[in-house]
């Protein structure tokens, strides 16, 4: 059959049809959390506010960021933590946060990403143990972004960002590790 006849029924897909093509990811750990409790400290609470002034702009350009879709690790009995972490930022932004995903299963997470097209800014909160896990799941090493080889417990201020091609393939080198700096203390 003629190439031209072909595509009328099979037409190449658009990009904005082909998962995570052009997106970038960026993946944020709960914010300060309690000796006790399923909730935050108050510096907790206050990096979530400051997380709305610090994701107005890309933390490594400088340009407009705007999120299309958000995701937080669902609740669980002991913490609420990665929800609470950006609903600040979501109340601001008027998104809803997508929070169907346990953070014991991020395979199914990162299925998610990479079967449906959510747009080109994504942000993603979860509990840092299992960081590690969701990068590898989404294609990364995950000593590029967590050298230490888990996730060290006293460390708040990392934002991991990912970025794909427009064939939705992660970009090792573009990605990288950014030291936000929001709060008195955090890691130099």
């Amino acid at each position: 059959m003629h190439l031209a006849l072909l595509s009328l029924f099979f037409p190449a897909p658009r990009l904005a049809e082909v998962p995570l093509a052009n997106a970038r990811v960026y993946i944020v750990r709960h914010a300060e959390k309690p000796a006790e409790g399923d909730s935050l400290t108050p510096e907790g609470f206050k990096r979530a506010e400051a997380y709305v002034g610090y994701f107005r702009k890309d933390p490594m350009d400088g340009s407009k960021l705007t999120f299309t879709k958000v995701f937080a690790a669902k609740d669980s009995k002991k913490s609420m933590r990665p929800r609470l972490t950006i609903e600040p930022l979501c109340k601001s932004y008027k998104l809803p946060i997508d929070s169907r995903f346990t953070d014991k299963d991020p395979e199914a997470m990162a299925t998610e990403l990479k079967s449906k097209w959510y747009g080109n800014r994504i942000l993603v909160s979860w509990r840092h143990g299992e960081i590690p896990a969701l990068l590898e799941a989404l294609g990364a090493k995950s000593t590029q972004f967590v050298p230490e080889g888990k996730w060290p417990n006293s460390v708040y201020d990392r934002v991991i960002e990912l970025k794909f091609d427009a064939a939705g393939k992660l970009d090792e080198k573009a990605s990288r590790m950014i030291k936000e700096h929001l709060m008195p203390g955090d890691e130099n």
